[in-house]
């Protein structure tokens, strides 16, 4: 049993059983007996029946939401938007069965044409940080193209990703197309890498461990979308509307506390304007509303977990801090928005993943000094620059090496948009018209008509 807490309180919510290895195999033999059959559903059958998924989350929004607020510590205006997103993943996914072509191929002597095959049985592995999205993202196209789905949720945060099994059959997904299963990642998880009926894993969170997920899937030749770490740039340039980029860099970094691979956590400011743009994110930081994370005006809750708090806290500690905002006292794990004057390109916290609500700053000379800076990293997830110069922005867009970058913004992911990391950060797209094909392979069929 693993125990489930509140992170806003430190309070006990409940007790969820997790799965062992034979419950494991089970599970995942259920999964392959039940392809075949999902496989084989009409594709407008299959669609029909993820509107009605949809239709069923949509109907449970509120309580997906104040789940998520208890279990995750989400803002209820984030945790909202969360559930809203697994509805509107459904929907947008729900025409692909239809739309789900191959192509005819011109040759001599006959007729070539190709097939998006499904898999058969996929694994997706869920991280603690955004337990609803992240979840419909692996699932729901995995579901269209026609595969099964087994899923594990973090230990910390399974409520929502139990719900979301339960509405699935509530809603008329036959038995076993879905099944989410709680435990322990180095069971459950592992499992998923060694059964050979899982033929693709969905994998979200560290590095370390996504590497260690393909170095294992490798075995079997294993297919894998993995979505890992970031250490995102924010890149201000003195010619950038500077009010608009100070008072949009605290959400940037400090929203979800931090616990967002996204996370704009360095913060690079034309030498310039340097002093200046501090001056003004001050003011901004300092009024980021960190509050019970159940009312409506809070833009920031608490961390996950006290271990995770002691790790974040443990990179403020002998840092160079220009100022931090407020946070709760008293129980649940809470940690205030932080801003760290980085001395150099060295420092812990402006190398390593934080996870947390930190921000670290540094100035940059010109456009070549900020892409070098940008780049001097293993991760490229997401990042943001502000410029007025058109030109400027699209060479920096084409520079810097990242998956997903936003100018004048701080929009990383839209459900019809591709998601998805450069070099360590990641291999795979999710989302998007990108996603869906991942989950088949291509089959190509000649058919001699000279005969």
């Amino acid at each position: 049993m693993a125990d489930v807490i509140d992170p806003s309180t430190g309070v006990l919510l409940t007790r969820v059983p997790g799965m062992g290895l034979a419950e494991t195999d089970a599970a995942i033999d259920r999964a392959q007996r039940a392809f075949d059959g999902w496989r084989n559903v009409a594709p407008g059958d299959r669609a029909r029946l993820l509107r009605r998924f949809a239709t069923v989350v949509d109907e449970h929004l509120d309580e997906l939401a104040d789940l998520e607020v208890r279990n995750a510590g989400h803002t209820v205006g984030n945790a909202r938007w969360e559930a809203g997103n697994v509805r509107d993943v459904l929907n947008y996914y729900a025409g692909a069965p239809e739309r789900l072509s191959g192509r005819q191929i011109p040759v001599a002597g006959g007729i070539d044409v190709t097939f998006h095959e499904p898999l058969g049985v996929v694994g997706i592995i869920v991280p603690w940080n955004f337990p609803m999205p992240i979840a419909g993202w692996g699932f729901v196209p995995a579901l269209a193209a026609g595969n099964t789905v087994v899923l594990k949720p973090a230990e910390l945060t399974p409520l929502t990703a139990i719900r979301l099994g339960e509405l699935a059959l509530e809603a008329g997904l036959p038995p076993d197309v879905f099944q989410v299963l709680p435990g322990k990642g180095s069971v459950v998880g592992q499992r998923f890498v060694t059964h050979p009926a899982v033929r693709k894993i969905c994998f979200t969170g560290s590095t370390e461990v996504g590497k260690s997920i393909m170095a294992g899937a490798s075995d079997q030749v294993k297919r894998v979308t993995l979505e890992l770490g970031g250490k995102s740039a924010n890149i201000v340039f003195a010619d950038a509307d500077l009010d608009k980029a100070a008072a949009a860099t605290p959400a940037s970094v400090f929203d979800n506390a931090g616990q967002d691979c996204c996370a704009r956590s360095r913060l690079l400011v034309q030498e310039s304007v340097y002093d200046k743009f501090l001056s003004m994110l001050e003011p901004a930081v300092q009024a980021f509303r960190v509050e019970e994370p159940s009312g409506d005006t809070a833009e920031m809750g608490p961390l996950i977990s006290a271990g995770h708090r002691a790790t974040v806290a443990s990179y403020v500690e002998d840092a160079d801090v220009a100022f931090t905002g407020t946070a709760p006292d008293g129980d649940g794990w809470w940690f205030p928005p932080t801003v760290l004057l980085a001395r150099s390109t060295g420092d812990r916290h402006w190398r390593e993943e934080v996870f947390g609500p930190v921000l670290s700053v540094l100035p940059f000379r010109d456009e070549q000094d900020a892409i070098r800076l940008a780049n001097d990293t293993s991760y490229g997830l997401s990042g943001s620059l502000w410029t007025r110069d058109l030109g400027r922005a699209l060479r920096v867009s084409r520079a810097v090496e990242t998956g997903a970058l936003s100018v004048n913004s701080h929009s990383s992911v839209r459900y019809w948009t591709p998601f998805g990391g450069m070099k360590q950060s990641g291999l795979g797209r999710e989302l998007g018209p990108d996603a869906l094909l991942s989950f088949t392979d291509v089959k190509n069929v000649f058919i001699n008509t000279d005969s």
